[in-house]
């Protein structure tokens, strides 16, 4: 019967005494150290593999915070082409513990103006002051409070800047303390048929302004009274809203709607922008 090759494999090798019994192979010459260079090798291809697997998520993390960063400034600069008037100027606003005292104030939308630039929509000197982030468009609307004694027209300002220059306005206006002074106000939308028909210049009573670096925008409100009555002494509403204030602005709780409004629709605004950046990175 032939060999089957598996046994004459068997066969000890000319080149090989084996061991014997009771003895332990020897050893090849080099053997160990090749193995402990080897694992060495593998240890430190191991750690640079997990090390630039690390790095990648950093860096992909990194990338991906970048590009939603840029998706929202670009979605920024063009809500105002694919929004409805009501996404940006809710028919009505709520704002809990917004009034004076911590009391909760609501106010209904009575005119939105037709979007356009920005000609005659704020004082010179403020309308020189937000000239370097150029005007894209402007969008307007006024409300008024639940008992119509207050109306506030809110503009959100489309500006023509990239995330820099609207960082660069920003620290100017917090540096010079722009969004404070009296004589840089936004001017009313006084809408003919509405309780806001008489809302004019001299009728300002207080106002607020915030610069977004995350989204091409300038938001602002600035509130009056209702009937029509002159206020010689408008007060910015972070000033308006302090406890102890004795304005006329702050003693009507205008100081409160100037914010209240504000807020409530640059709160709208971003969380639209956001949404529309996430839908369109899908």
């Amino acid at each position: 019967m032939p060999t089957p090759p598996w046994y004459r494999s068997a066969t000890p090798d000319p080149a090989f005494t084996g061991p014997a019994p009771g003895e332990r192979p020897p050893r090849p010459p080099g053997r160990g150290r090749g193995r402990a260079l080897a694992a060495a090798v593998c240890l430190v291809l191991g750690l640079g593999l997990l090390g630039g697997a690390a790095a990648g998520s950093l860096l992909g993390g990194e990338a991906g915070a970048e590009s939603a960063a840029e998706a929202t400034y670009e979605q920024g600069g063009t809500r105002w082409r694919t929004a409805t008037v009501d996404a940006i100027f809710p028919l009505a606003l709520r704002g809990e513990a917004a009034g004076p005292g911590g009391a909760d104030r609501t106010w209904r939308r009575i005119a939105v103006a037709p979007d356009s630039g920005c000609a005659g929509a704020f004082d010179p000197l403020l309308a020189k002051a937000l000239s370097p982030v150029g005007c894209e468009r402007l969008l307007r609307a006024t409300y008024a409070d639940a008992t119509t004694t207050s109306v506030t027209t809110v503009g959100v300002l489309v500006t023509k800047a990239d995330a820099e220059q609207m960082g660069a306005l920003q620290r100017r206006f917090e540096d010079e303390g722009l969004a404070e002074r009296a004589d840089l106000l936004p001017r009313p939308y006084a809408a003919k048929g509405t309780s806001a028909a008489g809302f004019g210049d001299a009728q300002r009573a207080s106002w607020q302004l915030k610069i977004r670096t995350d989204t091409p925008v300038v938001l602002y409100a600035v509130t009056g009274f209702a009937d029509g009555r002159k206020v010689a002494d408008p007060q910015p509403a972070i000033r308006a809203v302090t406890p102890g204030a004795t304005s006329v602005a702050a003693q009507a709780g205008l100081g409160h709607d100037a914010k209240g409004v504000c807020e409530q629709i640059e709160h709208a605004f971003v969380k639209g922008v956001k949404k529309a950046a996430e839908e369109a990175s899908r």
